[in-house]
């Protein structure tokens, strides 16, 4: 049965005609990651830009075909990108900072990548998060003296690619009023400069693109401006109404699509958004946003249509098509049959992209799920419903399939549920305050001034994930497996003490991914052979899905760890990923609330430390690097997720000794308005993503907020080939001495070196050994 139910679901129905559908975007890196590697391999010179070329083209064509043939209306295009969507409408901008030296012209390959890789000489642009997402966009830096031109005719190209294959397509662009929402100043420009006061000549440049697209033949356009989601500013909010108000006579003859995810729009929001001139759809998240229907419901726009985000572009869960179908009725009701269109709540880039590649999966938790090609069927199953074409059997296996995962054995566990809801009596604190604790550890390690570490991974390389790949494939066995690890952690701690590197990691040569590495150990989760999501760049990741309640059948990590600390004197970190970012990182049923699942994940670690401690580690870092990416987006619901969140990761610790020294890990977000939460976690040393984001983390410190743990700010961004020089760093820790404590303050990378070359990474290591030492030595002078 389970077999049939998998069967339906992922077969598309048979189309007659084509439905008032929509998709917002869809993934780029391809069913088997075929970007990702052309990508990797025009990057380190093995192939051409020809090369590189025909694979993305092809990547497209199949996209839009298989779009056009599911039956959607509104096809997107370029929401393909060869690094990040925001990067490309920099590149559409002619937005280059003075240091990549372009002198204008069509941006190439070299000055666009350099601008999201760095190069020799110059580092990259800042990366944060895209919202609540796991996604990093590259960050617009912006000034007065900024010169925008238009530079890449990347969108109008692919709408014409698209053409001459037979689809006509909804050309997608990131909306001028979020472009510069999330811009910031360029380093040099006054904080207090308005990025907004740059909306004129910004919208110079879309007016050009709008005019190319007109003669190119498009008749729709889509703005995506997710920025109305956000708690915004009566003047923020007054610039989209400018915006479009200047926008409208360009807009003369194009229907217009304004596009909004990932929560509700605020009630001001939605009714600056629906009063916007020339516009002729709005576009809303209704898996996310939940509240958005009642605002509907007092008032929308008469004659204007609803893009209705009904297919969650987040999840891998299949939909429940019939009660979405009731959501669409009540809509239909108030924007009338002909104005509503079904559409997938956000861009599908967020989820994997077929679930027909997954041949590991057992039948019943396949027939759960709906990656991105499944979501494209269903959304149009929604719109044929709508049209009075339901397609019975397509239906009636979607109800099967949620009826068999509702009534799983296989998703509950009583004892497990007991345990997560006894922990809500108790604040899990640790009884002694981490000035006492640091003191008592400092006398265990005896660790010099400033103290060097790194936060766990070392280089993968092509030899290491060969073993890996055929333990897994059984091709050798375990003991040459062992064996094969063994050495490379000996490798690994071999050149930490030659670089004289304090406080050792073992490298994690074991590990494939810092979160599926402990789902394939938690029961409660199933794994994908291609459920690739892409984070930044090449780089993918391959969440785990979290379907039932999590426990530790036995220990995950003391075997190795215990390994290579015998290996050393030198202290070695036990490496864990902490409950947050495990959950963040994860596809998480949706069928209890996250913070339930979380607390499970809790005492799974908890066990882990407990049995790390026991087996002679002393210090234990517990990853939380996507505790901020999980924030809500808005500030009412923020508390709530602070609160329960940082109570998950004191859960993890609280049972060990004064002496066994806790870190945690964070990266890649916006820490200043978090900082207390953070101090409240009561973790012994915090090491924080800071090199990359133009050193913004130290601004909180300057702004006197008092942190008496352990920090340490990274020194250089590790998602760059490029190797800091030794001045650069030095110069880097004395402005971290310059708001913060000598005695509390580590020296170590941003980030995990996994994805980095070990030609680069010694080198960079080096140098900040080195330039730790001669500021070790300046303060010893006096300096």
């Amino acid at each position: 049965r389970n077999k049939e139910l998998v069967s339906l679901l992922t077969t598309p129905p048979k189309i007659q005609g084509t439905m008032a559908s929509h998709i917002v975007g869809y993934p780029r890196m391809g069913p088997k990651r075929e970007l990702k590697f052309a990508l990797e391999s025009f990057w380190d010179g093995k192939s051409s830009e020809e090369d590189l070329r025909k694979v993305a083209g092809d990547l497209k064509a199949s996209i839009w075909k298989q779009m056009a043939d599911a039956g959607i209306k509104y096809i997107p295009s370029n929401t393909f990108s060869w690094y990040d969507h925001m990067l490309d409408t920099t590149a559409l901008l002619g937005a280059v900072p003075p240091r990549y030296g372009w002198s204008g012209g069509e941006i190439g390959f070299d000055t666009y990548f350099s601008m999201a890789r760095g190069n020799a000489s110059e580092p990259a642009m800042e990366m944060t998060k895209w919202f609540d997402t796991n996604y990093h966009f590259i960050v617009p830096e912006l000034g007065p003296d900024m010169n925008f031109t238009y530079a890449s005719h990347k969108a109008v190209d692919e709408y014409k690619e698209a053409k001459a294959l037979g689809v006509d397509t909804v050309p997608v662009l990131v909306g001028p009023v979020t472009y510069l929402l999330l811009s910031k100043p360029a380093k040099g420009v006054d904080k207090s400069f308005s990025v907004l006061s740059l909306l004129p000549k910004v919208l110079a440049v879309y007016k050009e693109v709008v005019s190319d697209l007109k003669a190119a033949g498009a008749s729709w356009i889509q703005f995506d401006e997710p920025a109305l989601v956000l708690d915004l500013e009566s003047n923020e909010l007054a610039a989209f109404t400018s915006a479009y108000s200047e926008f409208a006579s360009s807009l003369d003859g194009l229907n217009v699509l304004v596009e909004t995810y990932f929560a509700d729009v605020p009630a001001e929001a939605y009714s600056t958004l629906t009063s916007l001139s020339g516009i002729t759809a709005f576009g809303f998240d209704f898996v996310r946003g939940t509240k958005t229907l009642d605002l509907i419901k007092g008032g929308f726009p008469n004659g204007k249509h609803l893009f209705a985000g009904v297919v969650d572009g987040r999840n891998i869960w299949a939909n429940d098509l019939s009660a979405s179908l009731n959501t669409l009725k009540s809509l239909e009701g108030i924007v009338g049959k002909d104005n509503l269109v079904v559409s997938s709540s956000c861009s599908l880039l967020h989820t994997a992209v077929d679930l027909v590649n997954e041949t590991k999966l057992d039948n019943e938790i396949k027939s759960w799920l709906a990656f991105a090609a499944q979501k494209v069927v269903e959304v149009n199953a929604l719109a044929k419903a709508l049209s009075s074409q339901t397609d019975e059997a397509f239906f009636s296996s979607n109800a099967a399939a949620l009826a068999s995962r509702k009534s799983s054995p296989r998703v509950t566990n009583a004892d497990v549920q007991k345990s997560a809801a006894a922990l809500k009596g108790s604040d899990h604190r640790r009884a002694t305050n981490v000035t006492a604790r640091l003191d008592a550890q400092q006398k265990k390690l005896n660790l010099p001034i400033l103290p060097t570490t790194t936060i766990g991974s070392f280089p993968q390389t092509v030899e290491l994930r060969r073993v890996r790949r055929e333990y897994k494939a059984n091709k050798i066995s375990e003991d040459d497996y062992v064996k094969a690890i063994k050495e490379e952690i000996r490798k690994v701690v071999e050149l930490q003490e030659e670089l004289d590197i304090d406080v050792l990691v073992h490298g994690e040569p074991e590990r494939n991914d810092m979160v599926e590495y402990f789902g394939e150990q938690l029961s409660g989760f199933a794994f994908t052979v291609n459920g690739w999501v892409q984070s930044y760049g090449s780089r993918c990741v391959k969440p785990p899905i979290i379907y039932g309640d999590v426990s530790r059948p036995k220990p995950m990590t003391v075997f190795w760890s215990s390994t290579a600390q015998s290996m050393t004197k030198r202290p070695m970190k036990g490496m864990l990923t902490g409950p947050v970012t495990i959950l963040n990182w994860s596809f998480v049923r949706n069928d209890q609330p996250r913070s339930e699942t979380t607390y499970q994940i809790a005492l799974a670690i908890k066990d882990e430390v407990e049995d790390l401690e026991k087996a002679g580690i002393t210090v234990i870092q517990i990853d939380e690097a996507a505790l901020r990416e999980g924030l809500p987006l808005r500030k009412s619901e923020q508390a709530d997720y602070l609160k329960w969140a940082v109570h998950s990761f004191r859960i993890t610790n609280v049972g060990v000794q004064d002496t066994t020294q806790i870190h945690t890990h964070m990266c890649y977000s916006n820490f200043n308005d978090i900082i207390h939460s953070i101090i409240d976690m009561d973790a012994d040393v915090i090491t924080i993503e800071n090199s990359r984001s133009d050193e913004k983390l130290l601004s909180v410190f300057r702004e006197g907020v008092k942190y008496g743990a352990g920090i340490g700010p990274g020194v250089y961004d590790i998602h760059s080939p490029r190797i800091p020089p030794t001045d650069e760093i030095a110069e880097r820790i004395n402005k971290m001495l310059a708001v913060l404590e000598k005695d509390i303050l580590w020296v170590n990378p941003d980030c995990g070196l996994k994805t980095r070359k070990y030609p680069e990474v010694k080198p960079a290591l080096t140098n900040m050994v080195d330039a730790t030492k001669l500021i070790r030595k300046q303060l010893s002078e006096g300096k």
